[in-house]
């Protein structure tokens, strides 16, 4: 922190395929949002780079109108990253830190500047390709949105790992629960769509359907899903913005999480709780750093586990999932929580140029 100051230059770096927040699905760049409002708001002088259809009390930056995925006329998505690092390079000094949110894209050109950064991971790491990279770059800082995340990566960089958090007043608490079931998310099979709906027929509850069709994902819809949805216990909304998101969750009875893939973190859990609503999820990845069995939902094992625990949802207190979400998963914490690497990253300035200036080169 420079000497007599008590607010810091910061620059959020976000991906550019959706705006900052999103119109309607978007974790990444929702969580950038949140980070970004509470920057400012605690006195911080922060910069953020984002899609030009973008709403932020920070300065925003575009290298695009648009979010990349509603733009009809982008073809390479690559092309316009490369303009914002162009622009965030060309203004590093302007900033005590850059915080990048756009994996490891910009590590080349972070090691050769003394500009202190960091980086958070908001994806999954299990992936052969990412060790190689790693590998290359283990000078770069690293920051992990769960423990569970990091687990196939063990490298030597990460400096902690920093939950998700959301504005208080985003959500309001809903002290009655609903009589239906509620799944927000993509309808990609990791996401456990199907074993959602099996386990609202199964259990006879209706369950609403807030998801996300990617292109990637279509096949799978209509070979897959579409065929479920014609039940008349089931409702499918389709993809939806952050307003919607307070009167399916607040008046639904349970979250619906049954992953098939190491979550990284899962944010549909703590909009949830934040509602007042309990989440059932499966036993992957983030989930039990995130549900409190027992307490703020459960964590089960199969379709034929979920199913029993739907009635022991009705003997859980939803104060209580409210507040989990104040006390854990908060904004202010996670801001807090990133201050303190901030803070820790200014003081190794000098360190980190010393392992930049020697980093391997291949």
């Amino acid at each position: 922190m420079r000497a007599g100051e008590f607010d810091l230059r910061i620059a959020q770096v976000a991906p550019l395929y959706e705006s900052v927040p999103p119109a309607l699905y978007g974790g990444t760049e929702r969580v950038v949002s949140y980070l970004t409002e509470e920057l400012v708001r605690q006195g911080h002088e922060v910069t953020l780079f984002a899609s030009g259809d973008s709403t932020t009390a920070a300065k925003l930056i575009s290298p695009c109108r648009r979010a990349l995925r509603l733009d009809p006329d982008c073809q390479d998505s690559l092309a316009y990253h490369i303009i914002m690092l162009e622009e965030v390079f060309r203004r590093a000094n302007d900033f005590d830190i850059v915080h990048f949110h756009i994996d490891y894209l910009h590590f080349p050109v972070s090691r050769r500047t003394r500009v202190p950064n960091l980086t958070t991971l908001h994806g999954r790491l299990d992936l052969p390709e990412l060790k190689e990279v790693y590998r290359q770059f283990p000078d770069m800082p690293l920051v992990s949105i769960s423990n569970a995340q990091r687990k196939p990566l063990p490298v030597r960089s990460w400096r902690a790992t920093v939950y998700h958090g959301l504005p208080e007043e985003l959500y309001s608490f809903e002290e009655r629960s609903g009589k239906y079931l509620a799944f927000v998310g993509r309808t990609s099979p990791e996401k456990g769509l199907d074993r959602a709906i099996e386990v609202a027929l199964k259990a006879e509850m209706p369950i609403r359907i807030a998801a996300k069709v990617d292109k990637v994902d279509k096949a799978y819809f209509e070979a897959t899903i579409k065929p479920l949805l014609d039940h008349p216990l089931v409702e499918f909304i389709g993809e939806i913005g952050e307003h919607e998101k307070q009167e399916l969750l607040g008046g639904a009875y349970a979250l619906m999480f049954m992953i098939d893939w190491p979550e990284p973190f899962g944010l549909a859990m703590i909009e949830a709780l934040a509602c007042g609503t309990p989440v059932i999820a499966f036993r992957r990845g983030s989930v039990p750093e995130i549900v409190d069995p027992g307490v703020t939902g459960f964590i089960v094992n199969s379709v034929d586990d979920a199913v029993r625990a739907i009635p022991e949802v009705a003997r859980l207190k939803r104060s209580d999932c409210r507040k989990t979400a104040d006390e854990r998963f908060s904004s202010y914490r996670m801001a807090k929580d990133y201050l303190a690497e901030y803070a820790g990253l200014q003081c190794e300035e000098p360190l980190l140029s010393e392992m930049n200036s020697h980093a391997p080169s291949g």
